[in-house]
């Protein structure tokens, strides 16, 4: 842990937290000795009105499961997409479901979800309290449209490795399900690079192996490949990376300058060996990360559905266009094992060509900036740290649709801050689409801002960790299929504190909001000790939020030439 050692000690022992507005005890109810306790990740419901049919991929139990094969299955088509004409258009929503349930003493796992070699979902299984669990996450799987629509039954994969001994009983049962909303009329053209894409193909390990079909990286030094050849008539390309940080970098975010490597960590990839996209991840939190009664029964934000993150490959399509193998190569500067690093590619294709061609105009990618400092009082240390990056590149593409320009930009930076009783991180991130055509019209853009607090306040008797994720996309173009406006601002704070007699006492507060053109969501809830205490929610959206605009993240950048 990023902190002196006597500060360690005292964490890992006591692990208390403590709310910087209020540390009043909380009313203790303990949980009921019969029936499992639900754990939920608080998100917005994801469902349409009409339409909607369901089947089970796989049904299975993960007991004494690590390192060994996972779990398989053979995918088909659901019957009503088949009758709906079987075309990947004919989705309006696809939901992935995952159902679990754990009765006995066990740690969180982490869980992946793969079709034909594309990760669906990544995640992690909640530490049960004595009673047991159940527990399910929902996420919006539209965009795989091409891979739930396609022939040929591609295998489902489900991987959990799981241990079980006299001391960890636990054995997690899980229902993996679809559910598919279907469109009355699907439309026959789809919006150009921006509905779903025509083919998404794996970059991962493939079967059969014993373990998960991710990439592990153990050290800065390792490095993680897969050759790839693109289909000629390409127009568009996006890499979505999967990210997960487990045993010695659990925990990165908190590093004090000189321990493990620091707090800086990212996922950079590479075409070829030239860096095109660098990702500080969200720093999540598992159920039993830092002290495990700070997630029960609220789980930290985005640890039961890990997020990913896009890298826009499209300027350097006039590499891979070329109809050979390319390499795909993922690393994590300053890792210390163990990384699970995996990847979609994401490709567009023309409908009216055989071929496009392609370009690179310009790209800029300097290397990472990083600071440290320690102050010299031996009693009240504080450790400073900083990093920043910035990758943009852009290039052409010609096709049917005509010449089109795409500059795509990544920025970051972060910033740590820890003392003897506080860490303060931040992570802003800002990513930039802008695709334009020859006369300069703008066929789609995105931007996105995002901001990833965390912190801890360490006092006598409790410790409080709050943790928030604030991102905000404005969207536009002629080509455009997303909400011109969706903002989500979630924040949480976890409290765990010692009561008289020796007993602790914990719970959670935190707020969810999300905005958008196409819809709104609220959530305020409140847990204490198993129990919810007060949870309140609506669906009406904030007077004039979808006026508020995000500056453009990709003015005036420097250009190199590309070697």
């Amino acid at each position: 842990m990023a902190v002196p050692s006597a500060r360690l000690a005292l964490l890992l022992c006591l692990m208390i937290p403590a709310t910087v507005a209020s540390s009043r005890s909380l009313r203790k109810s303990p949980a009921n000795a019969s029936r499992p306790t639900t754990f939920f990740e608080v998100d917005r419901p994801l469902r349409r009105s009409s339409g909607r049919c369901s089947t089970l991929l796989l049904s299975a139990s993960f007991g004494s499961t690590f390192n060994k094969p996972p779990a398989t299955n053979a995918y088909s088509p659901p019957r009503c997409l088949v009758k709906a004409g079987g075309r990947a258009s004919a989705i309006s929503l696809a939901v992935l479901e995952w159902r679990a349930a754990c009765r006995g003493a066990q740690l969180d796992r982490v869980f992946g979800v793969w079709l034909g070699g594309a990760e669906l979902l990544r995640g992690s299984t909640a530490a049960p309290p004595p009673n047991g669990i159940i527990w399910s996450v929902s996420k919006d799987v539209t965009k795989y449209a091409s891979l739930l629509a396609a022939a040929g039954k591609p295998t489902f994969t489900v991987y959990l490795g799981n241990l079980v001994n006299t001391t960890l009983t636990g054995v997690y049962h899980a229902n993996v399900t679809l559910h598919l909303y279907l469109r009355r009329t699907p439309p026959t053209k789809p919006p150009p690079a921006t509905a779903p894409a025509d083919l998404v193909v794996p970059v991962s390990r493939a079967l059969p192996l014993d373990g998960g079909l991710w990439f592990p990286i153990q050290s800065a030094a390792d490095v993680a490949s897969k050759s790839v050849a693109l289909p000629s008539n390409a127009y568009r390309a996006v890499l979505e990376l999967y990210v997960s940080f487990h045993q010695d970098d659990e925990l990165w975010y908190k590093n004090q300058p000189g321990y493990q490597n620091g707090p800086f960590r990212e996922v950079t990839a590479r075409v070829d060996g030239v860096l095109a996209g660098s990702v500080c991840p969200f720093p999540v939190i598992y159920p039993g990360g830092i002290y495990p009664l700070l997630w029960r029964p609220i789980a930290p934000i985005g640890s039961f559905n890990l997020p990913t993150y896009d890298i826009e490959l499209t300027p350097f399509l006039g590499k891979l266009l070329d109809g050979k193998a390319h390499e795909l190569a993922f690393a994590v500067t300053n890792a210390v094992g163990v990384w699970y690093v995996g990847a979609n590619l994401h490709l567009w294709l023309d409908p009216g060509g055989t071929a496009t061609t392609a370009g690179l105009v310009s790209y800029v990618a300097p290397a990472a900036k990083t600071t440290s400092s320690k102050s010299a009082d031996p009693v009240d240390t504080h450790y400073h740290a900083t990093a920043n990056r910035l990758v943009s590149a852009t290039g052409w593409v010609k096709s049917s649709y005509g010449n089109i320009t795409t500059n795509s930009t990544r920025t970051f930076a972060l910033v740590y801050l820890l003392t003897f009783e506080t860490l303060d991180l931040t992570i802003v991130a800002d990513t930039g689409v802008v695709a334009t055509d020859g006369a300069g019209g703008v066929m789609y853009s995105a931007q996105t801002h995002g901001n990833f607090p965390l912190g801890w306040v360490y006092q006598q008797n409790s410790l409080t960790v709050t943790h928030g994720l604030e991102e905000t996309t404005v969207a536009a173009g002629r080509w455009s299929s997303a909400p011109p406006y969706r903002s989500l601002r979630t924040t949480q704070s976890s409290l765990v504190e010692d009561e008289e007699g020796g007993g602790k006492s914990w719970g959670v507060r935190q707020t969810y909001r999300y905005n958008a053109t196409d819809g709104c969501y609220f959530r305020n809830v409140t847990s204490s000790n198993y129990s919810v205490v007060s949870d309140h929610s609506n669906e009406l959206c904030v007077k004039g939020a979808a006026s508020v605009g995000v500056g453009a993240v990709t003015a005036a950048l420097p250009t190199v030439n590309l070697p």
